[in-house]
């Protein structure tokens, strides 16, 4: 059987669609998941153990037995907490079939299974009953359904299913309460990532101005939410305009309702300004009393910062406002959060929400195809006029009064720039459905609708007649072994299993800004495209070796292009500048480069009298566009003699 499954392109942000065969997604699955990074996360780890040890000491006072229903139990680690703890039995639900084949086997492995039983199924899918896969109700809920959203996988809908079909009433429940947060502030950089902003083109008939459409302008956007490492953000990138404020809390222990909602925060600006983004996070309290705590909070939320604990699989949240608003510092003004059972979005309201028949409880919906067609950091980049600027000094070198252009980008506006820079004909190739319409109102909007051709086709498929017959996050990957007193060895394993398969062996994107890291080898020139030349018909194939020239633990391999748009002018999607004395790295915010992770590493120390290299291998195919790689650390000592 074979399967299409969705790739991203860590240039373009894109999502294009592959066939691969029927085990690709286990793979990709296990490969590239989050568990190994929730398994290192000792603070996670430590407040689940404190709560469960808690609830399982609650209900044993009451003089009752302790079952346990522990849902998207993974690796079982939560279950064989609650038994150690003293639960009389855990019922571990698991619906991703790969991961419950190894909880049972961690389960065995450390002796539990005789109290724990893995079910492979959804919670919802789960029966009670003599036949059924639970004989009673559990009265002890655990669960680590969240994401950096909260809600974003379904915890609500599960929580609500589990209230009513899977536990008992009043059950205790780990965690027991979650809290959203929210900040607005005002940020050019951050509002850059969803709108369109006037782009400056300085040309020999004085500036030109490319504007975006009204319909761009006024599009609320997409209700997806961007999730960052906020910590990673200068504060000096965003004026903060008022408190943090408490939004919406649930309580676990209780029926949870998945239907839609929204919550009001009155409050008093800190200062006056353009209200355009909300900041957001959340913690979880595994006690009634709220005692045991684990938050998202940033550096300057967090109650004890020198604690911060960093992680990867949640981390904080950037909403967009549908239009940016003016507040007066000491004006009293209404933050409005919305949600339904996947989904958190914000409003600003003047007047107080009740009183105001203007709320839509509706989810945003991009009618402009821009947040359709554009990620967050493709809006950055395209907003970039620093960028733009040396695309527009490369064009001046190269085009003449009689240049034909043909732009080969979805959603660039390139085109718009060779136009403006006096290019005698210029065409632009579309190849979505999307992009097209975006691009015919830019065009509009620029009153360029007859300057510029658009060819709504793949560029392999283009002709001359098209042309009018004119030619011219490491830890994610790093092994367990034993997590919080259990073997997890197996999980590791079956991490390392899926890392050989093929996807796997390829580069993923990451945003690298938003990680801390340090270079340790200077960067090498790998493989070289020259774009005024044919593509070639063969594959290049590049070999070589890196020298580790810093000490440190070698986690991955870093690739990225630079585009050389003339002899003087070069745009980097990886480093902007060379790494300090130190290692420490400056990566383009609005690019994600493409990481190779080693499955292990070396000691940070190079051996005595050698050296610790990375060798390579990378092959171009261009008739598919795929880069197949191969990188191996070792450590290389010197001939004696």
């Amino acid at each position: 059987m074979r399967i299409f499954c969705g790739r991203a392109n860590p240039t373009t942000g894109s999502v294009e669609w592959l066939e691969e065969d029927e085990h690709y997604d286990y793979h990709q699955e296990i490969a590239r998941s989050s568990y190994a990074d929730m398994l290192h996360d000792k603070d996670r780890n430590m407040k689940y153990y404190q709560g469960i040890q808690a609830a399982v000491s609650r209900v044993k006072d009451r003089g009752q037995n302790a079952l346990v229903l522990d849902i998207g139990t993974g690796t079982g680690l939560l279950s064989m907490m609650a038994v150690t703890a003293g639960a009389d039995f855990c019922y571990a639900i698991e619906v991703f079939k790969p991961m419950a084949d190894a909880a049972v086997k961690i389960v065995e492995k450390n002796g539990f299974s005789d109290k724990i039983k893995v079910i492979n199924k959804h919670s919802t899918e789960v029966t009670v009953g003599p036949d059924g896969d639970m004989p009673c109700r559990a009265n002890i809920l655990i669960t680590e359904l969240f994401d950096t959203e909260l809600i974003g996988e379904g915890a609500l809908p599960s929580y609500e299913h589990a209230h009513r079909h899977l536990v008992q009433e009043n059950c205790e429940a780990v965690p027991h309460r979650a809290t959203i947060y929210a900040q607005l502030v005002e940020s050019r950089r951050m509002w850059s990532w969803n709108k369109l902003f006037p782009i400056r083109v300085q040309t020999s008939h004085g500036e030109q101005v490319i504007v975006p459409p009204s319909e761009v302008e006024q599009c609320p956007g997409a209700p997806s939410v961007y999730d960052i490492q906020l910590n990673q953000v200068s504060p000096t990138d965003f004026t903060v305009l008022s408190n943090v404020l408490p939004m919406f809390s649930v309580d676990f222990s209780k029926q949870v309702s998945s239907s839609a909602a929204c919550h009001i925060r009155q409050f008093e600006p800190l200062a006056s300004g353009r209200a355009q983004v909300v900041l957001s996070w959340w913690d979880i309290e595994m006690d009634p009393e709220g005692k045991i705590k684990c938050t998202m909070a940033p550096f300057w939320a967090h109650s004890d910062p020198k604690e911060l604990q960093w992680r990867d699989h949640w981390m904080q949240c950037v909403y967009f406002l549908p239009q940016e608003e003016p507040v007066i510092q000491g004006s009293a003004v209404f933050l409005v959060a919305h949600h339904d059972d996947y989904c958190v979005w914000y409003s600003l309201q003047r007047t107080s929400p009740e009183k105001n028949e203007s709320i839509h409880p509706g989810r945003p919906v991009c009618d402009c195809q821009a947040h359709l067609l554009w990620n967050r950091p493709r809006f950055g980049e395209i907003n970039d006029q620093d960028r733009t600027d040396q695309y527009i000094q490369a064009l001046r070198t190269v085009l003449k009064s009689d240049s034909v252009c043909l732009c080969v980008s979805d959603g660039s506006l390139l085109s718009m720039l060779a136009h403006h820079l006096g290019a005698e004909q210029v065409f632009t190739i579309e190849s979505s459905a999307a992009s097209h319409r975006l691009m015919k109102k830019i065009f509009k909007a620029n009153h360029l609708e007859d300057k510029i051709n658009i060819i709504e086709k793949r560029p392999e498929l283009l002709t001359s007649a098209d042309l009018e017959g004119k030619k011219d996050l490491w830890r994610i990957r790093s092994p367990c072994g034993d997590c919080e007193g259990f073997d997890v060895h197996i999980m590791d394993d079956m991490i390392k299993r899926a890392l050989d398969f093929r996807e796997s062996k390829e580069a993923e994107p990451h945003p690298l800004w938003e990680y801390p890291c340090r270079g340790l080898s200077e960067p090498q020139q790998i493989l070289t495209f020259d774009f005024r030349q044919p593509v070639p018909s063969q594959p290049v194939r590049a070999e070589g070796s890196i020298e580790l020239r810093r000490p440190g633990k070698s986690h991955g391999v870093v690739l990225w292009m630079e585009y050389h748009l003339t002899q003087d002018s070069t745009v980097s999607t990886g480093l902007l500048k060379p790494a300090e004395d130190k290692g420490d790295c400056c990566w383009n915010p609005h690019c994600k480069q493409a990481v190779y992770f080693f499955s292990t590493t070396l000691d940070p120390s190079a051996p005595l009298g050698g050296s610790r290299t990375v060798s390579y291998t990378v092959e171009f195919h261009p008739h598919t566009g795929d880069i197949t790689m191969d990188f191996t650390l070792s450590d290389t000592l010197e001939d004696e003699h």
